[in-house]
């Protein structure tokens, strides 16, 4: 069944298959991701609730963590239950409008994920760089603009995603070989030229390397100072804060350079690989994100021990 609008038409429904090619295997490939979704509900809804009750932890730089958690929770909350609707149950329908509105969460929480990353490392670059003023830098007026930005500059990048997918004439094509909707694999059931989307594509993903680039020249800047620091107590002491920041960086990015790089050069890689990675793309950094800060940072590793010490 076809919708029509005014000048092209679309299918009212997408079929997403899941991962082609492993459709024997769905129902044990579901366990991991939804371990892994447990982990990511249970995990970041834990860190918003310290961050909240913990008044030692009404800081920037825990502020901005919780932005993280909550922007993990829009990722894998707007892909994994239909991923495993699609594995356990061969739930694969999903609207039109259905899939465009899981493409804009997709794609608008990754670019705040990144944004907030970016606004981690320039809190880590005033504390270690300029320790002193770190207070009257990051007033709560520059963290709110700091936070508007993270939230509204993604936003703004993908809402052109939808009228440039609505433009385009899909000629009954409906089947959509993922597990999710994303930009990309909806323009390409195009009939139609998707060049416009293509260059529009790449414009946004350029954003995310621009936030990596000034991520890494925030670390070349933070290790300039810290090796000037007197003391090597003094200079681990300054690269431990730092810890766990690298560890989510390298959680978020790792999956998303091996996917990019499976997509654009390895034609001969099996199309379940490329599926495989793109999903992990969406579940690893909500997982392991909460893991690493609870494990790593003393604050919140107390308080929750505390809370399970009182409830025993």
């Amino acid at each position: 069944m076809i919708s029509i609008n005014s000048t092209h038409s679309y299918p009212s429904t997408f079929l997403l298959l899941g991962v082609p090619g492993l459709e024997d295997f769905h129902i044990w490939i579901a366990f991991p991701f939804f371990i892994a979704y447990l982990i990511a509900l249970v995990g970041n809804v834990t860190v918003l609730f310290v961050i909240k009750t913990e008044q030692s932890l009404h800081q920037p730089m825990f502020y901005f963590l919780a932005l993280l958690s909550f922007f993990d929770l829009g990722l894998s909350t707007s892909t994994i239950p239909k991923m495993l609707a699609i594995f356990w149950f061969n739930h694969k329908a999903i609207s039109f409008e259905g899939c465009l509105i899981q493409m804009f969460f997709i794609h608008s929480c990754t670019g705040m994920e990144s944004d907030v990353l970016l606004a981690m490392a320039i809190d880590r670059f005033v504390a270690i760089c300029y320790p002193l003023r770190y207070n009257t830098i990051l007033t709560n007026k520059v963290v709110a603009i700091m936070a508007s930005i993270v939230v509204g500059r993604p936003v703004l990048l993908v809402i052109p995603f939808c009228p440039l997918l609505k433009r385009l004439p899909f000629c009954e094509h409906y089947v959509i070989p993922h597990t999710y909707c994303e930009h990309m694999g909806i323009a390409r059931l195009a009939c139609a030229s998707i060049r416009v989307n293509i260059i529009y594509g790449l414009f946004t993903i350029a954003a995310l390397i621009f936030d990596l680039i000034l991520i890494a020249l925030s670390y070349v800047k933070i290790l300039h100072a810290v090796f000037r620091l007197p003391s090597r107590d003094a200079r681990l002491k300054a690269l431990s804060t730092c810890g766990s920041h690298v560890c989510v960086i390298l959680a978020f990015y790792t999956p998303a350079f091996f996917s990019f790089m499976t997509h654009r050069f390895g034609k001969n890689v099996p199309r379940y690989i490329h599926i495989l990675l793109a999903n992990l793309y969406v579940v690893v950094p909500p997982c392991l994100n909460p893991v690493i800060y609870g494990v790593r940072t003393k604050q919140i590793r107390d308080r929750v021990v505390r809370v399970f010490v009182k409830k025993e």
